[in-house]
């Protein structure tokens, strides 16, 4: 751009070089170095990579992005440490590809699991009817009746007769001993899904 008193004005960051042409060598030479370098930060410019990448706003991530997604908390009542040993080893970390990640909560004993139900916060209880001094099924009728909103709950029970005591008691679901890891893990992710619906 050609200034009034005979300079030309090139921005370059923001800055105005203004140099004099046609005076010396030195004057001369200025003008076709600073248009290089403009030239060369242009093209650079408009060849990285974000100068095409789209804007996003509203805290939406790029497709394909990993999200962090909360853990799917499990409540896992059985006196019985094998038991519980062999849920966890039919679930694994997550009943399935579309699920989180379960985080598992313990419990051996039944005011655990009252308070840990009142506490509010799980996803689902998976219940040993087969546990003592109280069973599954006894405290998945107690906590349909007292907790509200209560997730949904898997309860283990003896045999395949007794399924019928899951209406008495409420229960979402039912798995039958000896455990079915298949059933077991099938079960876990139908609750879920359900409850994360």
């Amino acid at each position: 751009m050609r200034s009034p008193r005979g300079h030309y004005c090139l921005t370059r960051s923001s800055v105005c070089h203004r140099v004099p042409f046609g005076h010396g060598r030195r004057g001369a030479a200025a003008v076709p170095v600073l248009c290089r370098d403009l030239v060369t930060d242009t093209i650079a410019a408009m060849t990285s990579p974000s100068a095409h990448a789209p804007a996003h706003s509203g805290g939406h991530s790029e497709p394909g992005a990993a999200t962090a997604r909360r853990p799917l908390s499990v409540l896992l009542y059985s006196d019985d440490v094998d038991t519980r040993a062999a849920v966890r080893l039919a679930v694994g970390r997550r009943a399935a590809p579309d699920l989180p990640e379960i985080a598992w909560m313990e419990v051996a004993t039944p005011p655990a699991v009252v308070a840990a139900a009142d506490a509010g916060g799980l996803d689902l209880l998976i219940l040993d009817g087969e546990a003592s001094p109280a069973g599954g099924m006894g405290l998945c009728k107690q906590l349909k009746e007292e907790i509200f909103d209560c997730p949904p709950v898997l309860v283990l029970i003896g045999r395949p007769q007794d399924a019928w005591l899951a209406t008495w008691s409420r229960a979402d679901h039912v798995v039958p001993h000896p455990l079915d890891p298949v059933a077991v893990v099938e079960a876990v992710a139908t609750l879920a899904r359900a409850r994360l619906a």
